[in-house]
C-alpha cells in the first residue's frame, strides 16, 4: 500500500494574503473617511454615525475571511459612501430634509429656567442636563441664560452674566415633582422638611419641576410654566460642601 502524504499547509502564503487584503481595505477606508470630512465622533449627525459604524463592520469581514472576495467588501463600503453623500446633499436642500435626517436643536434652558418638555423630547432628564453642564464647567442651573442641545448631541451653553453665582456644587433635590432621596441623605434633611419648604413658597411638590440646593443653602427652584426662583434654605449645623 502506498501512503499519500498531504501537501504542507501554506500558512505563510495565507498570512500574506490576509496582510494584503487588510492593506487594501485600510487604504480604501482612509480614502473614504477623508472624502466624508473631518468631523469628530461627537460632531457627527445620526446618519453619519450609523454609516461609520456599518463601514467599520464591513471592513472587518473581508479582511478576516479569505473565502469572501475582497471586492464585495470594497463595493459595500463605496456604496455606503455614496449613500452618505446623498444624505449630505439632501440636508442642504431644505430644513425639512435636515430635520428628518438629523433632527433639530432643542432649547433646554431659557430665561424661565429648565425646559422639562424639551428634555423629555430628547429622552433626557434633569440629571442628564446637569451632568452635561458639569462637563463644560457649569455647576448650577442658573449659571446659564440659555442652553441648547444641538442635533449632534452636544450642549451649547450661553453663560449668564451680571449676577453672583453659587460657590459650591448644587445637589438635585426635586426632579419632576419627586424628591431625590439619595441626595437628601447627604444634606441631612427629611422629605417633610423639603415639602414644607416648598409649600411655604405657595406651591406644591408635584408642581415643582426642578429644585437644587448648594452647600451654602442657595436654592434653585422651577415651577411648571413659571420662571425659576433663587431662594435660600438654612442647612443643618455642620452640613456644608
Amino acid at each position: 500500500m502506498f501512503s499519500h502524504k498531504k501537501p504542507p499547509v501554506k500558512h505563510n502564503s495565507g498570512m500574506v494574503v490576509i496582510f494584503l487584503r487588510t492593506l487594501i481595505t485600510y487604504i480604501t477606508l482612509v480614502i473614504v473617511m477623508r472624502l466624508m470630512g473631518k468631523r469628530q465622533i461627537g460632531e457627527m449627525q445620526p446618519f453619519e454615525f450609523i454609516v461609520t459604524l456599518i463601514i467599520a463592520d464591513l471592513a472587518c469581514i473581508p479582511m478576516a475571511d479569505v473565502s469572501i472576495p475582497l471586492a464585495y467588501g470594497i463595493v459595500a463600503i463605496l456604496a455606503l459612501f455614496l449613500l452618505h453623500q446623498l444624505f449630505s446633499i439632501l440636508e442642504q436642500l431644505g430644513d425639512g430634509f435636515k430635520k428628518a435626517l438629523s433632527g433639530k436643536p432643542s432649547i433646554v434652558i431659557d430665561k424661565n429656567g429648565v425646559c422639562i418638555a424639551e428634555l423629555k423630547k430628547n429622552n433626557m432628564g434633569v440629571d442628564d442636563l446637569i451632568e452635561s453642564m458639569r462637563a463644560l464647567g457649569y455647576y448650577s442651573l442658573d449659571d446659564l441664560d440659555y442652553a441648547i442641545f444641538e442635533s449632534n448631541g452636544k450642549l451649547s451653553p450661553f453663560e449668564r452674566g451680571g449676577e453672583d453665582k453659587g460657590e459650591s456644587v448644587p445637589l438635585l433635590i426635586v426632579n419632576e415633582g419627586k424628591i431625590v432621596k439619595r441626595n437628601l441623605k447627604l444634606i441631612n434633611i427629611s422629605d417633610s422638611d423639603i415639602t414644607a419648604y416648598i409649600e411655604q413658597s405657595g406651591t406644591t411638590l408635584k408642581k415643582t419641576e426642578v429644585m437644587t440646593i448648594d452647600g451654602n443653602g442657595r436654592v434653585y427652584s422651577k415651577q411648571k410654566n413659571k420662571k425659576y426662583e433663587i431662594t435660600s434654605l438654612t442647612l443643618p449645623a455642620g452640613v456644608k460642601w
